[in-house]
């Protein structure tokens, strides 16, 4: 029997993120490991009319590839790559790893010659997202995998998943409602603001969003959610900051990351652990080096760091910026291959101060 909580997270990745209409064709990736939500939501997208393609990818092939494909094959974009970004009305994406580190031991310009030339792909994915003709969600099926990054047993790790998407809840789609409609007053309280000062242990960083757009983020991009975000001015942000928490991508982990900006660019960079790939992950073009993404964490049932971006980037009191591509619906026009997210802690000795008024302090909303 399924887990009544996968059915009912099925039905509002559906209902509520996906919106899916009739006729639409929805495309749902994932692992085996994942097969009673793909299950259930293949079932429910059938039940409202519209067209499901299911992509399962299986554990060990991305560590086979790029280990065996040429460069030739690394720059090959596959028609079924294709298929979610340039052709679905809506795309789910289920995070399913077995092994969340199965990469680690691959030459990190390998992935970089990968990335870029899917560039163009992630152009399309984004620009379709911001015209409104896609929608896409990106979840998380909790397995082994995750339990161990987070220190926790399987049990654990499943009431942490379900309790972040408000899932324990009897009507979690009422509960991510009432999130958004706080979410937006924040927003609307931010809108044509124009500088945004961030002072923490370590930090002292300033950045312009005039002109720019912040967005909520309620349920229906990730889930679970629980973020503002906007794209700052590229060439505005000035300073130095230092992320609290290890930032994982490519299956590596990277602790303690300093970086410092110039008329928005990271003119220095350093980490207590994996730097090098720091340093080639900003070398992987121009875009890299600058933010595409500013954002709030205001998930308040998320506490804890758990090795995962999808919950930790939504931790109540943090900031998170990526490098790299931004979101063109917030005005962003930085283009890149990369979109790194790192997350900054401020429950701690910290204020921000948005055009000379305190927004936030020691993790706490204060307008």
């Amino acid at each position: 029997m399924t887990d009544p909580r996968i059915e009912k997270l099925a039905r509002v990745l559906v209902d509520y993120s996906l919106r899916v209409q009739p006729g639409q064709l929805v495309v749902i990736g994932g692992t085996p490991l994942a097969e009673p939500l793909i299950r259930s939501v293949f079932r429910l997208v059938l039940e409202r009319g519209a067209h499901p393609a299911v992509q399962v990818s299986l554990p060990g092939l991305s560590e086979v590839f790029f280990r065996t494909a040429s460069d030739h094959q690394l720059n090959y974009v596959t028609p079924d790559e294709r298929l979610g970004p340039e052709r679905a009305d809506a795309l789910l994406r289920i995070l399913s790893e077995s092994n969340t580190r199965a990469l680690t031991g691959i030459d990190p310009q390998r992935q970089q010659v990968f990335q870029r030339a899917r560039t163009e792909l992630r152009r399309t994915y984004l620009q379709r997202a911001a015209e409104g003709k896609l929608n896409w969600c990106l979840t998380l099926f909790p397995t082994e995998a995750y339990a161990q990054d987070a220190d926790m047993s399987l049990a654990e790790y499943e009431e942490f998943v379900f309790r972040a998407g408000l899932l324990d809840i009897d009507d979690p789609v009422s509960a991510w409602q009432a999130q958004g409609r706080e979410q937006q007053r924040l927003i609307d309280w931010l809108k044509d603001k124009r500088e945004v000062h961030i002072r923490a242990p370590d930090t002292d960083l300033r950045l312009s969003i005039a002109g720019r757009t912040f967005i909520s983020a309620d349920g229906r991009k990730n889930f679970p959610d629980g973020e503002i975000f906007t794209g700052p001015v590229e060439h505005s942000v000035t300073g130095h900051i230092r992320f609290s928490f290890p930032s994982i991508v490519n299956g590596r982990r990277v602790e303690d990351i300093r970086l410092w900006f110039e008329e928005g660019r990271v003119v220095k960079a350093t980490a207590a652990r994996n730097e090098p790939f720091l340093h080639r992950m900003l070398e992987t073009d121009e875009g890299a080096r600058y933010l595409g993404e500013f954002a709030f964490g205001l998930n308040r049932n998320i506490t804890r760091f758990t090795g995962n971006i999808l919950f930790d980037e939504k931790i109540g009191g943090t900031i998170h910026v990526a490098i790299g591509a931004g979101y063109p619906e917030t005005g962003s026009r930085n283009q890149s291959a990369v979109h790194w997210d790192m997350i900054c802690d401020l429950r701690e000795s910290s204020e921000v101060w948005v055009d000379g008024q305190l927004f936030m302090k020691d993790g706490q909303v204060v307008v």
